[in-house]
């Protein structure tokens, strides 16, 4: 049967404080635990991700976008973010010129504020929905574009969600999805992230970097969460298992692409040290050391490892396909 986009009750309010038996009760229930993981993070994620919507993601996410869709039919008339988050992907592309009109969904109703939020603030034309992407609630045929950025991975029925995405596409029209953990690549990234916490966690310990630990209180909240990720983060991807999926669910045209290997390598260590030190320690020149170290490595996996590496060594695999027409 169709899906009816209907006028739904009023949207949940954000919980960003969840109880112990709340975080008790989603560690049974992945969906319970994206909405309380989520919505703790909403009000800091930009700054733990060091997301803005100024030229520097602007460029990334058009980039991103680019590399694995061309650029056809840009701008297309109406996108929808399945899992956006604070917005960065579809508000990045849509100043990008990528996207004219914009409609924001998440699991979350602390993400579908901020989204909202930052959307007003850059003046763009965006409305949200909290929603959860195996029953997305908007009709058939409503969208020219849909796209996702780090969400897939949340999604308990991945599959479900592809036919769901490819339901309320127009013939035609077009998905996008980035930021995706490869298998190997997820393997690398959280063992290197660990160990980078271990040890910043406890040399700051020490008399004289003492000034570089974030207060205990802050420390206990960021394990309490990040223990949750066990719960949130429920899948890795095979590339070529991930097109698999997308052409079952009935996309044509279907093709994934992987990026970053020596990026991740040098960027989930910085990542995990930006989270365990105190942000007025890290001033404007770190924050440009690591953008342009970053930028360097980025070119080397795209213009010489990306020729010479097997793409399932890659950290992200990014996949596009169309319904239809």
């Amino acid at each position: 049967m169709a899906g009816k986009e209907t006028s739904a009750p009023q949207d949940p309010a954000p919980n960003p404080h969840a109880t112990a038996e709340q975080i008790e009760a989603a560690w049974r229930d992945p969906k319970l635990a994206n909405v309380l993981y989520h919505d703790w993070e909403a009000g800091t994620y930009d700054e733990k991700w060091s997301i803005s919507y100024d030229e520097r993601c602007i460029t990334y996410a058009t980039d991103r976008f680019r590399a694995v869709a061309g650029e056809e039919s840009w701008p297309y008339p109406r996108a929808m973010e399945l899992g956006s988050g604070t917005g960065f992907f579809l508000l990045n592309l849509m100043q990008g010129g990528v996207i004219k009109q914009g409609s924001v969904t998440d699991l979350s109703p602390g993400m579908v504020q901020v989204a909202l939020r930052n959307a007003e603030n850059l003046g763009l034309d965006v409305d949200g929905r909290v929603a959860d992407a195996e029953r997305i609630p908007y009709d058939d045929d409503t969208f020219d574009l849909v796209i996702g950025h780090a969400v897939l991975h949340h999604i308990p029925d991945v599959p479900a969600a592809f036919r769901e995405v490819l339901r309320v596409l127009k013939p035609g029209g077009r998905f996008v999805f980035a930021g995706e953990p490869t298998k190997i690549g997820d393997s690398y990234a959280r063992r290197l992230g660990q160990l980078t916490w271990w040890l910043t966690t406890n040399v700051t310990k020490l008399g004289p970097l003492r000034s570089w630990r974030r207060p205990q209180s802050e420390l206990d909240e960021s394990s309490r969460a990040a223990a949750l990720e066990a719960v949130v983060d429920l899948h890795t991807f095979d590339p070529s298992d991930l097109e698999r999926v997308a052409r079952d669910a009935g996309g044509t045209d279907v093709r994934a692409v992987t990026e970053e290997l020596s990026a991740a390598l040098f960027g989930w260590p910085v990542r995990t040290f930006e989270a365990a030190v105190p942000q007025e320690k890290l001033g404007l020149r770190w924050k440009l050391f690591a953008y342009r170290a970053w930028q360097r490595l980025s070119w080397l996996d795209e213009r010489v490892l990306s020729k010479a590496v097997p793409r399932n060594l890659f950290y992200n695999v990014l996949i596009t396909g169309k319904k239809a027409a």
